[in-house]
């Protein structure tokens, strides 16, 4: 039987290979920064497996140079990104990343503790609390999200209690996130009692109070228990807002849960032009937000802020110290709250704002070309920066069919241009194409290229339409 050699060469943390393979990256993503905007934004070539017939199929024996890898990176694997840092990327919603995110992500990695219990990294933990709290002051929350103010906030979800479950109900609207569906499934709501309540073009495809309260009463003289509402602050598919503070006292009539998603477009209470939209946020229990989307600090930096911690922690308090492993379904968790430190510090309030401010700026400005144009409508009211729009022929304005198959054929032949990505929704039977601005490296000029990229696609597109 063979021995393990105690005189491995192989050193993961040695000092120096840290500079030489950070530096090797550091230098790939400047250039790959200075001509992103030359990638199709997607290559139309792309069919499933392209990947596994590049690579061998077996790891290799020995260790390569990180200069090796990163051109095999340049090679093989970038073709075939959809390139979402592209100022030229409008589908989603943005995934933003920076420099100081970049940096930030470093740190955290480099570091590597795991703070799942005050006592794995005080450090850390401790830094969670304050980092949430900056982000609530700055969103404008009411203080009772605050750890200060009694409340809390999680860098990632957090799990509820709930009893005699066959008769529990939650409510949203047919506009909210799919997740809420999911995690009402993975809570173990019957799909029975899940209320997906209808919107309209009419309430701009928000909830109102009185399809809430006639929901609840239905329920209610059924004998079932209305347990948890979701509102929206920022829809995915139309950026469509819930009239928080209406439907907020509708459901504490009941003593329901209200959870406020602001995933989207809570990061631009950020500026106090749009704080406006999270009144009526002191009615709910929850608020979810996604700085990723337009704050610039990169995925998995998602603050959830709860009312009562108490509740949280099963009655047992406030503890001194905060074991995130209880507030989370995992038990591990990543220094994730450095990452948004580091933004915060190096960008500032004022940057963030001027960033948020840009891209609302953007896209009013091409949604003010979709209104000039004729052969163009907008779908939904634009309160952010997502424009949703559409093709309307003039022979075929009251054929959604007809339309429908005319967007498509809009949308496919922007993306397969590899000028412009954008991705569709689709709302009372309307194919809309979704302008979703807020790249990090997006400006006016990017806008201004892909109406002029559309408008020209539009004209073949109506011709072949009309032939």
């Amino acid at each position: 039987m063979g021995s393990l050699s105690l005189d491995m060469p192989m050193k993961p943390l040695d000092p120096h290979a840290i500079a030489g393979d950070t530096q090797a990256i550091q230098d790939f993503l400047a250039e790959y920064y200075r001509n992103v905007d030359k990638y199709p934004v997607r290559a139309a070539d792309l069919e499933p497996g392209r990947v596994r017939k590049l690579l061998p199929d077996a790891a290799p024996e020995h260790g390569e140079p990180m200069d090796h890898i990163l051109e095999d990176v340049r090679r093989e694997i970038l073709p075939g990104l959809t390139h979402w840092q592209s100022p030229r990327f409008f589908a989603f919603f943005p995934a933003n990343a920076s420099s100081a995110g970049l940096a930030a992500e470093m740190l955290s990695v480099g570091l590597n503790v795991v703070p799942f219990v005050w006592a794995a990294s005080p450090a850390a933990a401790e830094l969670d609390s304050v980092v949430v709290d900056w982000m609530a002051r700055l969103f404008g929350l009411p203080r009772r999200f605050l750890f200060s103010g009694g409340g809390g906030g999680v860098l990632q979800g957090s799990t509820l209690g709930h009893e005699a479950i066959a008769k529990l109900v939650v409510y949203a609207s047919d506009q909210t996130h799919a997740t809420f569906q999911k995690g009402a499934r993975l809570v173990g709501i019957p799909p029975s009692n899940i209320r997906v309540i209808r919107t309209s073009a009419a309430f701009g495809y928000g909830l109102t109070a009185e399809a809430v309260r006639a929901a609840v009463d239905r329920d209610v003289g059924l004998g079932l228990v209305p347990l948890y509402l979701c509102a929206t602050v920022g829809t995915t598919g139309l950026g469509a807002v819930d009239p928080v503070r209406e439907i907020g006292e509708e459901a504490r009539r009941h003593g329901m849960w209200v959870h406020l998603d602001a995933a989207y477009a809570g990061s631009a209470a950020i500026c106090p032009e749009f704080q406006d939209y999270l009144d009526g946020a002191e009615l709910a229990d929850s608020v979810s937000m996604n700085p990723p989307r337009d704050l610039i600090s990169a995925l998995s930096t998602d603050p959830e802020y709860l009312k009562n911690v108490g509740a949280d922690d099963d009655g047992a308090g406030k503890p001194a110290a905060i074991d995130y492993k209880d507030w989370q379904i995992s038990m591990s968790r990543r220094f994730r709250a450095i990452k948004l430190w580091v933004i915060l510090r190096r960008y500032g309030a004022a940057g963030m704002r001027a960033h948020i401010r840009r891209h609302v700026a953007a896209a009013k400005w091409f949604e003010q070309r979709v209104a000039a144009d004729e052969r163009f409508e907008v779908v939904a009211p634009r309160r952010f920066s997502l424009v949703c729009f559409r093709l309307t022929p003039r022979s075929g304005r009251d054929d959604d069919d007809a339309t429908n198959h005319v967007n498509r054929d809009l949308l496919a032949a922007v993306n397969a241009s590899g000028r412009a990505f954008m991705t569709h929704f689709v709302v009372d039977g309307k194919f809309v194409i979704r302008l979703a601005v807020g790249g990090a490296s997006t400006e006016l000029q990017h806008v201004m290229e892909v109406w002029d990229l559309l408008q020209a696609i539009a004209a073949e597109v109506l011709q072949n339409y009309q032939t």
